[in-house]
């Protein structure tokens, strides 16, 4: 349906003083602060996690060296989505407009809402962090308490006790992140590296994270946190998370959350011959997901 004279119909009369409700500001590219961005040639990306060796086994004095196995732990899928959305105005409507001009103003609205629906689409992956209905590739949700391992134990990316966001909580995940394995049981150096909270807790980051001394206390405590670059990438602030009390802690685990580029960003405009209506698109392709969970640590909040 084309965009005519009836809808703009202010807009072909003189004496109008303003246009007005499309030129707010809009949030940048926040997904760019939470996930990897790879591009794409093909129409799917899939990546495999490897199970290495276990920790060896004493060798007895005279006795054969001991054999261990390795093997593919899960494979993580990404299906791109093509995303495109166009509009069309009337050959009269373009003619009749007193006051600006049309193709200019909406495809600046075009492009906002193309935005708009990425960083939904980025943040959906947090958003449902916590619901079993959407789970990856070794069967779990996003965050969970028991991601199995190949030796049989299970890694937690979740506290077992669901906590807001305070000084104890973010040190209790700070400390379960010390302690995850590999698929074989091997401890593994990993750290928080940025801490993600909706715009409901950008405040009590902040005093978590900048405050020299321990904060809600009257004690002359350091902010130890702070003092020891335990998150040595900050905080960022997501508007696009639902659960106002969610919180969650990027950590330095490689191939975690990941955004793939498959067709950049596009814009194309053709004119209808037999009507005179000229028509704009934009269009686009690209996919989020996770391949490795311990890419992120999550509380739902209490």
């Amino acid at each position: 349906m084309a965009i005519s004279r009836a809808q703009l119909l202010k807009e072909l009369l003189p004496g109008l003083n303003a246009l007005f409700g499309m030129e707010y500001a809009k949030y940048g590219e926040e997904h760019a602060e939470i996930y990897e961005t790879e591009s794409s040639d093909r129409s799917f990306e899939e990546e495999t996690k490897l199970s290495g060796f276990g920790a060896a086994p004493v060798k007895s004095e005279g006795s054969a060296i001991s054999y261990d196995n390795a093997q593919e732990a899960w494979t993580a899928r990404y299906n791109h989505e093509t995303i495109a959305m166009g509009f069309s105005i009337t050959e009269e409507a373009i003619e009749d407009n007193l006051y600006d001009s049309l193709s200019s103003r909406y495809t600046k609205a075009l492009a906002r809402a193309m935005a708009y629906t990425k960083q939904v689409k980025a943040a959906a992956i947090l958003n449902n962090a916590f619901d079993s209905n959407y789970t990856y590739g070794d069967g779990k949700e996003l965050c969970a308490t028991d991601h199995p391992l190949i030796s049989g134990g299970t890694n937690s990316n979740e506290l077992a006790t669901p906590a807001d966001l305070n000084e104890t909580s973010l040190e209790a995940a700070i400390i379960q992140i010390a302690g995850w394995t590999d698929e074989r049981g091997l401890l593994i150096a990993a750290k928080p590296n940025k801490l993600v909270v909706p715009p409901d807790l950008q405040f009590v980051a902040d005093r978590l994270m900048e405050t020299e001394g321990r904060v809600g206390t009257a004690d002359n405590d350091i902010n130890a946190i702070r003092n020891m670059g335990a998150i040595p990438g900050g905080y960022t602030v997501n508007h696009y998370l639902t659960d106002t009390n969610a919180w969650f802690l990027l950590t330095d685990i490689p191939n975690g959350l990941k955004h793939f580029v498959r067709t950049p960003m596009s814009t194309s405009m053709d004119a209808d011959f037999d009507t005179g209506n000229s028509r704009y698109k934009a269009r686009e392709r690209y996919s989020f997901g996770v391949s490795d969970p311990l890419g992120i640590f999550g509380s739902a909040g209490a």
